[in-house]
């Protein structure tokens, strides 16, 4: 930053919401009125035209009405205006104004007042030139030399420079090469356009070459034509600068020095009029204009540089003479004489600001106080230190950024689920093959006990339930107001969802005094959901593939007491047997036994047992909970469903080897349709006609090949997602029997559900089936260890895709075969655990040729593999600290909010 700020003589803005560029500033006595002094011509985007005559304004003034000679907007936007001899007949200046589609010339002419308001001033449109091609900017001068009069190049959008000698249009020639358009400029003195092309060189054009090049009208006729009609387009000199040009300028002021000066990205260049460099300078900040100017040193140049910093600096050749501090962003700058005062720097922002400023300095008045010298005071210091350790401290409290525990919530949100259906269903786009799909209103209240700024509510249910509206966005709540949303859950997807719960969250900003702007914070909710969502009372079937037996230490409780909203009122109260009909097509029968403390669950499906054995249990416990039981428990003696477990995981599996599969021969076949699609393009623009030889046959058929193929890895995507949902039903139903097995307390069964539900979603970069091979795998290694040769076995530094689940399904059941015998889920307490987890490398699975044979778990008739000696690998750092995060992570999940 600079210590000086260039001097403001003179300021506006223009307009509001105006959009100002490069060429759109001009300064020049447009009205011809020989006293020369400029005029400030300015064209915007939005079509106003405005010529200003400055005066200077007092500090505190505003800038004089007559200041603004003329304002009138044209039609279309302007891209550049520009001021020179345009008009045959006269060599006064007019005014040139470059649309985009149009270039008009116009008179500017003003008429003596014979009031105060002063002089009235209009253009008058001399003429004017339809383009054919979208311009993008323009250059003007003596081409070929003629004197007296101007003539106008304009560079079109696609490389097409068009030359028109005054009211007449000459001729048009594209450039070769080209891609996108450069800033264009035009030397007099060797009568060559100079311009910066796409590929970061510096290419100057003779006129003559110009000329007498093929016209540009002709480019679609034939090869034998153009070479026996017109020359082809030749550059005089190019010079790679290595970077985009912002601006190019041709400077004359000493008629033994002519130069080209070019504005990059980076660097500043000086040319000689062959294209050698004469010097370059690097800038080390982001230039955003310039302009060069006569030097009162002879031999040197001076240039004016304005950057993104709102910086002004002048250059004497490469050294920098002077650096002034800008109001703006600059993105156009001239030099000016106004009112007899030369050299006034006019500059221009992007958003309209327009200031006249010169270079200076202001007389420093301030005196430094007289220093007295005092006994020093060391009490007051100390209780001034104090003061201001208690300040920032104050300052650096975390309350202001940790969140606040659950008592001390500032907002609340509640979410009350009705008791009853919807009477008309809110289902909507729902993919179940059932006659009606009901939904239930979920009400849920914001309650805000300070200002919240922002509030966003987003409601989440597992798939494939759906909410009807699932974001929602509030105005900022006042302290004690309060904010209530319904919405509707209803099942949207053809199979049972793993979990009927649901959750809420608010995220908001809280202001303080030290942060404004407001603290972000989040308070959330869970809501349950009715059974009755998703199944229907039904007739209970005797048979069936899937039996589950649940004991309990108390007798049978009627399932009219448990079950109200399935049970008709009027059956018999003894009733032991409850069908549930989901809407999915699948039936469940619940029953109880009369002799004995056991409750059966049986059904066709191994899933489907997930949702009615956890809400028999939780029913249960509620049930016995009113009445004051505390000793009530479920126990599980039977044998764990293994087998039934492994096939969802093979079907899973089995899926996503399809899918990946599916995703290999679409890539193949993309690659043949690209490859018969340029072979088709070659033979279509061979200018010898060709026979096909069927290529247009195999390309239908590739592209039907694409088509099918997507559509197969579309309906393997959306059976993987059903095949993952009932995989998850049985995972949790697995780990509900381990838990009633095995007595888990509430840790370890945070613990298990860490291992085996690690996903939220699966997907083939992370999936299910290599994600809990290395949970289970790092819990054999540590906490289920036999020896301290398992503890230095090491895992893979990254989970991949396996080939197949054979090593897993061992892991599983190694895994339940360990809990059997006594072992007990931690995360490090004991101390060889703590050993373990500080040794270096991470965890590996066990051999699957180590496994030992006859193992039994209690209840069940099949043996598990053995374990013997293991071999020790070498550790590999990696996934140990990975794996136990991720178990981690499910059981503190709530702490963290």
């Amino acid at each position: 930053m600079s210590l000086f700020k260039a001097r403001d003589w003179w300021s506006t803005v223009l307009g509001e919401k105006e959009e100002f560029d490069q060429g759109c500033l001009c300064v020049a006595d447009v009205d011809n009125s020989g006293s020369g002094q400029d005029k400030i011509i300015v064209g915007s985007y939005t079509g106003y035209l405005r010529i200003f005559n400055p005066h200077p304004v007092k500090p505190g003034e505003e800038v004089q009405p007559e200041d603004l000679l003329l304002e009138v907007q044209l039609r279309e936007p302007i891209l550049q205006v520009e001021v020179g001899k345009f008009v045959s007949g006269t060599e006064g200046l007019h005014l040139a104004v470059l649309h985009c589609r149009k270039l008009c010339v116009y008179a500017v002419s003003g008429t003596s007042g014979n009031v105060e308001h002063g002089n009235q001033y209009q253009i008058n449109l001399m003429y004017e030139h339809n383009l054919q091609r979208t311009a993008c900017n323009m250059t003007y001068g003596p081409f070929g030399g003629v004197k007296g009069r101007d003539m106008i190049c304009i560079q079109s959008m696609d490389g097409m420079l068009m030359l028109f000698e005054q009211e007449s249009y000459a001729f048009g020639r594209f450039l070769p090469g080209f891609l996108l358009p450069g800033p264009l400029t035009y030397s007099s003195r060797t009568d060559s356009f100079i311009t910066v092309s796409s590929c970061q060189q510096v290419e100057s054009y003779k006129y003559q070459v110009l000329a007498f090049a093929t016209d540009a009208d002709e480019r679609q006729e034939t090869e034998q034509q153009k070479l026996s009609s017109g020359k082809r387009l030749v550059v005089d000199w190019v010079l790679n600068i290595g970077e985009q040009a912002l601006d190019i300028c041709v400077g004359s002021f000493n008629q033994a020095v002519s130069s080209v000066f070019v504005l990059g990205e980076r660097n500043f260049f000086c040319l000689k009029d062959n294209g050698q460099i004469r010097f370059m300078k690097k800038l080390d900040y982001s230039p955003s204009c310039f302009i060069p100017y006569c030097s009162v040193k002879e031999g040197t140049i001076n240039t004016l540089i304005g950057n993104h910093s709102k910086m002004l600096n002048v250059y004497q050749d490469i050294t920098l003479k002077w650096a002034a501090q800008l109001p703006h962003i600059p993105v156009s700058v001239k030099v000016a004489n106004l009112q007899n005062l030369k050299g006034v720097i006019v500059t221009l922002s992007d958003d309209g600001h327009l200031q006249c400023s010169y270079l200076g300095t202001d007389p420093s008045l301030f005196q430094a106080p007289r220093v007295h010298s005092r006994e020093i005071n060391y009490e007051e210091y100390d209780a001034e230190m104090k003061e201001l350790q208690k300040i920032i401290k104050k300052a650096t409290k975390p309350q202001d950024i940790l969140p606040k525990s659950e008592k001390h919530r500032h907002l609340i949100v509640t979410a009350e689920v009705s008791p009853d259906l919807d009477a008309k269903s809110q289902a909507i786009d729902s993919e179940v093959q059932a006659e009606a799909v009901p939904s239930v209103t979920v009400k849920v209240t914001i309650q805000s006990r300070v200002t919240a700024q922002k509030p966003k509510l987003a409601v989440r249910v597992q798939p494939p339930l759906a909410v009807s509206c699932d974001q929602f966005i509030f105005d900022d709540l006042e302290p004690d107001s309060s904010e209530t949303v319904v919405l509707s859950v209803f099942l949207k997807g053809n199979c049972s969802p793993s979990e009927l719960e649901g959750s809420c969250r608010v995220s908001y900003n809280t202001p303080t005094e030290l942060n404004p702007e407001g603290i972000p914070k989040v308070s959330q909710c869970n809501f349950k959901l009715p059974l009755r969502l998703i199944c229907i009372p039904a007739q209970p079937s005797k048979a069936a593939s899937h039996k589950l037996t649940i004991d309990t230490n108390k007798p049978p409780v009627s399932f009219l007491t448990l079950f109200p909203d399935f049970v008709d009122p009027s059956e018999n109260d003894q009733a032991n047997a409850l069908g549930f009909q989901f809407l999915t097509g699948s039936k469940t029968t619940l029953l109880a036994s009369k002799t004995s403390q056991r409750y059966r669950i049986q059904s066709d499906q191994f899933e489907d047992l997930w949702l009615i054995t956890k809400e028999l249990t939780l029913r249960l416990e509620e049930h016995f909970k009113k009445q004051n039981c505390k000793d009530f428990t479920c126990n599980f003696s039977g044998s764990i469903p293994l087998q039934e477990y492994f096939e969802l995981i093979d079907r899973h599996f089995e899926l996503r080897l399809n899918a990946e599969k599916f995703r290999e021969l679409l890539s193949e076949r993309a690659v043949q349709f690209r490859a018969i699609e340029r072979r088709l393009l070659t033979r279509f623009k061979d200018k010898t006609p060709a026979p096909l030889q069927h290529l247009d046959t195999l390309l239908e058929g590739t592209f039907r090949e694409v088509i099918a193929l997507a559509d197969a890895a579309e309906e393997n995507q959306a059976k993987m997602f059903q095949a993952f949902t009932k995989l998850k039903c049985a995972t949790h139903l697995m780990l509900l029997l381990i838990s009633l097995w095995q007595k888990l307390s509430t840790d370890q069964v945070a613990i298990l559900e860490a291992t085996f539900l690690p996903l939220a979603e699966d997907t083939q970069e992370l999936g299910w089936e290599e994600t809990v091979d290395a949970s289970i795998s790092y819990l054999l290694r540590t906490c289920l260890s036999k020896s301290s040769k398992e503890q230095a076995l090491t895992l893979s530094s990254e989970l991949c895709m396996p080939k197949d689940t054979s090593r897993l399904k061992k892991n599983i059941t190694l895994f339940c075969d360990r809990l059997a015998k006594g072992g007990r889920l931690s995360l490090g307490t004991d101390p060889a655990t703590q050993q373990a987890s500080v040794m270096p490398g991470g965890c590996a699975t066990i051999p699957e040729s180590d496994l030992e044979e006859g193992m039994v778990i209690p209840g069940s008739t099949g043996t598990f593999p053995s374990h013997g000696q293991i071999t020790k690998q070498k550790s590999k750092s990696g996934i140990h600290n990975c794996v136990k995060w991720l178990l981690k992570s499910n059981a503190i999940q709530e702490e963290v909010l």
